[in-house]
């Protein structure tokens, strides 16, 4: 494994130009991905509205107390790569690997699931877009036309990300403001068109039906620790960037309830089950119009283009930090000479994204439930570091504090640990949403290649400060020790 020389070169920096607003787009708009618009009936069968409503709030309140962890932790180490840095400098090189291989898992499954999801939408649009047929995957016919939709649109947005980070932020900003002209409308159509007896039944499905949405929570608000991985681009206070986690988490929670409220609302259980797309068919029925239908799924394309764009920056971040380490080749370490962004991370992911489609609707399936697990833990290794640190290094500079002075941020820290370890048992063998074979050989799959990676990081380097220089530096001297043997 070659060690990265990023550290050491003046030019190999990463470029603060991301303001507030760029940083919450890219936070919120990575959480408001298509879920919204294709899962929102299955939510309403499984649990009813409120019991959807009740488990939403119930995931945003578990992410949010997570958030509060990565909002310090955040704070105190503004740099690329977020958990990374958090990991190596709590419990060093190996679990830093650890939790950055988990959420960099989680991400590429979502910009997978996005560029596969992205033709799945544009069908709804253009009903004889599949054309051409190429082959069979669990069922699927997969068409040429209907993939390149998508490996098209893998193309431009990785090129738009390879092009600089704030071309990236602006994207971002534009599609966020018609995302939140959409919500507004299904918001106003609610109001005029929806009636509360067709929220009716309530509740459903008992605890299988609400632990059946709550085990999506993951894969839905997944996108807040993008902030993170992009505290080395943002020009704000330190505080300023801890603070946004939580913002975008609180906002995030709050569109996926508006989203069951005003679907419910607008049509009775039984034809929301049927629906194809019930949040577009919703649309069209609160306004009694098919165009209105068609200008949500607009929305749902801009949730995929939002979610893609920012887990895109967040998992490239995250493989250019563990480069810049020595824990991945430092071919991922390098940046576009002229846009200072991690080019070959960037054409890694985007590759993934651009073969994605090709394996048709199957994959939308497999893809969120085999990142599900990893995500999780990765939250539950930064929850445990930021215990950690609070103990081990009371003195460390926190430019945000969560939970005061006393044992308050002790006891968050803890609470976050238990409440994302039972979101883990939820995907257990026997727990109501288990998971099938697919996604387990999926998440196998990831974590033997990362288990081969994870053995060549040395053994034994203490965490700290100086954990990712001891590491570099035993690098250095291994592979001296290799040359001169």
């Amino acid at each position: 494994m070659q060690v990265s020389q990023a550290e050491q070169t003046p030019d190999a920096s990463l470029l603060k130009v991301l303001g507030n607003w760029d940083a919450l787009a890219l936070g919120f708009g990575a959480m408001i991905g298509f879920g919204w618009v294709v899962l929102t009936g299955g939510w309403i069968a499984s649990a009813g509205t409120m019991g959807a409503v009740l488990a939403m709030i119930t995931g945003g309140a578990i992410m949010g107390v997570v958030g509060l962890t990565y909002a310090e932790l955040t704070a105190a180490m503004p740099k690329a790569g977020g958990e990374h840095n958090f990991l190596l400098r709590g419990m060093g090189p190996r679990w830093s690997f650890i939790g950055s291989w988990a959420i960099t898992g989680g991400y590429i499954t979502i910009v997978a699931f996005e560029a596969v999801a992205l033709p799945r939408t544009a069908q709804y649009l253009f009903p004889n877009l599949s054309q051409i047929p190429l082959w069979e995957v669990a069922g699927y016919q997969v068409h040429l036309t209907w993939a390149l939709v998508g490996a098209v649109a893998a193309v431009v947005i990785t090129g738009i990300n390879i092009l600089g980070v704030k071309l990236a932020g602006v994207a971002q900003t534009f599609v966020v403001v018609f995302l939140l002209v959409i919500g507004l409308m299904l918001v106003f159509g609610s109001f005029v068109g929806g009636s509360a007896t067709n929220m009716e039944p309530f509740f459903t499905g008992g605890l299988n039906g609400y632990f059946a949405v709550l085990v999506v929570v993951p894969f839905l608000f997944v996108g807040f620790d993008v902030i993170p991985q992009s505290a080395e681009e943002v020009d704000i206070p330190a505080r300023q960037i801890g603070r946004l986690v939580v913002v975008a988490v609180i906002l995030a929670t709050i569109w996926y309830v508006m989203t069951v409220l005003t679907t419910s609302s607008a049509m009775p259980a039984g034809e929301i089950a049927q629906a194809d797309i019930a949040t577009a068919d919703a649309m069209g029925a609160l306004f009694g119009s098919d165009v209105m239908a068609k200008i949500l799924i607009a929305g749902g394309i801009a949730g995929i283009l939002t979610s893609w764009n920012s887990l895109l920056l967040g998992a490239s971040r995250l493989m250019f930090s563990m480069a810049r380490s020595g824990m991945l080749p430092a071919w991922f370490a390098k940046l576009h000479p002229k846009y200072r962004t991690p080019v070959n991370a960037l054409l890694f992911i985007g590759v993934l994204s651009f073969v994605a489609p090709f394996f048709g609707v199957s994959m939308l399936g497999w893809l969120v439930d085999s990142g599900a697990p990893s995500i999780v833990i990765a939250y539950i290794l930064v929850s445990v570091v930021f215990v950690i640190l609070r103990r081990r290094e009371p003195g460390m500079d926190r430019p945000l504090r969560v939970g005061g002075q006393g044992n308050g941020g002790i006891m968050i820290g803890v609470a976050a640990v238990v409440l994302c370890l039972g979101l883990l048992s939820l995907y257990m063998p026997g727990m109501p949403a288990a998971l099938t074979p697919p996604p387990w050989i999926l998440f196998g799959l990831w974590w033997v290649l990362g288990a081969v990676l994870l053995f060549r990081i040395p053994a034994g380097i203490a965490p700290g400060e100086d954990a990712e220089h001891d590491l570099l530096e035993r690098l250095r001297q291994r592979r001296e020790a290799t040359r001169n043997s």
